[in-house]
Order: C-alpha cells, then structure tokens, then sequence
C-alpha cells in the first residue's frame, strides 16, 4: 500500500510546494484538492496550463496524485445548487486525468441546506435517495466520457451511511465507474472494540470488489475525530481485512494538522510493515 495524505492539509495555493510538503512529512501520494492551485475547491472553470502544472508538480515532488476532491452536496433540497455543483463536478472530471489520476471523489450529500456533512432525517427518505440515484446517473455519464472513475464514501451523516447503502447504491447504477472510499473512521462514532472490528470487517466484506482508495483518520472513545494512530480503531485489522480482499491502493490519511503528519506517516508505516 502507498501512504498519502490530503494535500489540504499543508498550507499554500501552490502545487509543488504542498506536495513537496507531504514528501517531507512521509507520503508518497497525495489526495489533492483544487485549492491547493490557487481555485476554489469546486471551480467553474480549470485551465489547461494548470493541470499541467499539477502533473508537474507531481513528477518533480515524485508525490502521485491518488485522487482529486470534487465534493458537493449531491441531494441538495435545492435542484439549482445541484446543477451547479454538477456543472463544477464536470470541469474536474474534464482535468483529472492531465493531473495525473483517474479518480475523482465525491460527497453523496445530506437534506441539511448548509453542511454537506451534517446529517439531516430527511436523508433516509425514498425521495432523497431517487435524487442521489439521479445525481449519481449524471456523473457516472460525465465520468465514463472522461474515462475517470468517481469515489464515493460510506458517511454517517450522509444519504450514503454505511457499507449497506453503498453496496445497495453499487448494485442499482451497475456502473464500473462507481468505486468506494473506505474510511473505518466513518462506520461508527462510539462502539466497542469486538464492534468495531466487526463492523469495519463487514464492510471490507461488502465493498471488498469496489475500493479504491482507503482513509485512516481515527476517532477517540468519545466518538470526536483525531489524527490516525490517536484513536481506538485498530488500524492493523483494518489494513490486513482490506489485503484479504485484494486491496494495495493508497491510504491516505487526514484529519490532522501539518504538525501531526510526520507521526501520522510513521505510525501508518509501522502498520503498513506488520
């Protein structure tokens, strides 16, 4: 497996820089984030000269791009701010591959109007999913024209909270293009230790055919987020259910503060090793 880590997490507006940063801290590839170029994470528009300045990027840093972030809120209760994070999602889809991936991840969105990543009731209602199941249509049209693969993530506060829904979501669009992010971190926010392997097992189980790329940020015992390695998952298990089911992707780390990432990379490495 590569170690990466979010290219957000270190500062600048600059591709060599950020990703020359994620070198010294220890990582080899990188999940990376338009604002790391100086554009907003979900631009109307990316210049030919950029991406080639990202894949240069890249080559120079030797850190590869395992991935570009295009997240938006795909079950908006608005159709006009769906149109527009489709038309953005578009554009990034249009540039991934010149920067040096085929995989684009996404966020598949909550009914809260202001948090994509705040949980709403209405997110387990029939209607929110047929508009993901729209949504997700379009992109994988837009996706399979680019020829790049889309991520989704299993989120708790997402229309998309568990391995379940992710595998039901796979099994009803039929796409190759589909492919799954996997964060344990995100299975759960207070379980026992025999809980949580359980439940990080299952999902492997599931979604075992369909990772693309792994997460490893962590949680403490009180359900908050931490840096990987400062939590109670246990990250040996996870990696060694996700070889079992073929997995030698990138695990990409974040959740953590540029400070913290050369401890997070030793800490992976070591499990990484075992």
């Amino acid at each position: 497996m590569r170690l990466g880590i979010f290219a957000k997490t270190f500062a600048g507006r600059e591709p060599l820089p950020v990703l020359m940063a994620a070198r010294e801290a220890g990582f080899e590839t990188a999940q990376f984030n338009m604002a790391c170029a100086g554009l907003p994470a979900m631009p109307d528009a990316i210049a030919p000269s950029l991406t080639r300045r990202i894949a240069g990027a890249s080559t120079e840093s030797g850190v590869t791009i395992a991935a570009v972030s295009a997240t938006y809120n795909m079950i908006h209760p608005d159709p006009f701010v769906r149109a527009q994070g489709m038309r953005r999602l578009g554009v990034i889809l249009a540039a991934a591959k010149a920067m040096g991936t085929n995989l684009v991840t996404l966020c598949t969105g909550t009914r809260d109007r202001d948090d994509q990543w705040r949980h709403h009731r209405d997110n387990d209602s029939a209607e929110a999913w047929g508009d993901l199941l729209t949504e997700m249509s379009t992109a994988i049209d837009l996706a399979e024209a680019h020829d790049v693969d889309l991520g989704i993530e299993p989120e708790l506060a997402n229309v998309v909270n568990s391995a379940v829904a992710a595998r039901r979501l796979i099994d009803e669009l039929k796409s190759p293009r589909l492919r799954i992010v996997l964060d344990p971190a995100n299975l759960f926010e207070v379980a026992d230790a025999q809980s949580r392997r359980r439940i990080v097992s299952h999902a492997v189980d599931l979604l075992g055919d369909r990772i693309a790329m792994a997460h490893a940020k962590d949680r403490d015992a009180g359900g908050h987020f931490a840096a990987a390695g400062r939590g109670v998952i246990d990250f040996w298990h996870f990696v060694q259910a996700l070889r079992q089911a073929g997995f030698d992707g990138a695990l990409v780390t974040h959740g953590l503060q540029a400070g913290e990432a050369p401890e997070v990379a030793s800490f992976l490495r070591d499990v990484v090793a075992s």
